[in-house]
């Protein structure tokens, strides 16, 4: 490979189409992978990057995007950012079909994506894969039961994939975000809703942005080859856990 070359899945917006831009901008060869081929297309037209249209909870859309990475350089490094929240139900009154898209999604995708291109991250001196998780991995809230179960998942994956990997020069890096204002997680949690999905954010002063994770995806990938950042959990100043976030302005106390 003549250069760096990273491939990024729920690159067509968000935290995705974010990491995408930042690579860009420092030289890496990028694949942004998503389900959603105009807004592929733009992002290519804006950063050079190439794209492949796959859905990352169909098997053939993986294995024709690891054909894509093999005949076109390969990879030294693997984002694994496609997932997503759907509901905000109560255990009892949540929809198993919301769950089980949770899971495709967030561990199944996850799983699938990593299987089918970990051959070929294998044949760079040294690779890196992170792992896009949330601080819902983590810590459980209620109305959160399905994407912490997910997420949960999604985090053991990767714990478990570190130890699978010891000995070999590939590092595992989970990248735990607290709130980001993107412009679709909420929306899509909410099915739409607008209202209820800004209300999510209303008063909270700097919530992080997408850009903000990018810069801790990017950098996390281009430390020194020895150094792995295991885990990395980001929140913005605003929250202390996933069921306390201060609204209105931060003060600080004598």
């Amino acid at each position: 490979m003549s250069a760096q070359r990273v491939v990024v899945t729920g690159a067509s917006s968000g935290i995705g189409a974010a990491t995408v831009r930042l690579f860009r901008s420092r030289g890496w060869d990028v694949l942004g992978v998503a389900r959603r081929a105009d807004r592929l297309e733009a992002l290519a037209a804006e950063t050079g990057a190439e794209v492949v249209v796959a859905d990352l909870t169909v098997q053939a859309d993986v294995d024709a995007l690891r054909d894509v990475v093999a005949a076109s350089g390969g990879a030294n490094a693997l984002i694994c950012n496609a997932g997503g929240a759907f509901g905000l139900d109560s255990v009892e009154a949540g929809d198993p079909d919301d769950w089980a898209r949770m899971f495709d999604i967030n561990v199944l995708g996850t799983k699938r994506v990593i299987s089918a291109l970990l051959p070929i991250l294998r044949q760079a001196d040294a690779a890196s894969i992170v792992g896009v998780t949330s601080i819902a991995g983590s810590v459980a809230y209620e109305g959160g039961g399905g994407y912490n179960a997910a997420k949960f998942a999604q985090r053991a994956l990767l714990q478990v994939l570190r130890l699978e990997l010891a000995g070999e020069p590939i590092r595992v890096i989970e990248v735990a975000p607290g709130m980001v204002r993107t412009e679709e997680f909420s929306l899509v949690r909410f099915a739409g809703d607008r209202a209820k999905a800004d209300a999510v954010y209303d008063d909270v002063p700097n919530p992080l942005t997408a850009e903000d994770i990018a810069e801790t995806i990017v950098h996390a990938v281009e430390l020194p080859a020895h150094i792995n950042l295991d885990s990395i959990t980001v929140k913005p100043v605003a929250q202390a856990a996933p069921h306390k976030v201060m609204r209105g302005d931060l003060t600080m106390k004598a």
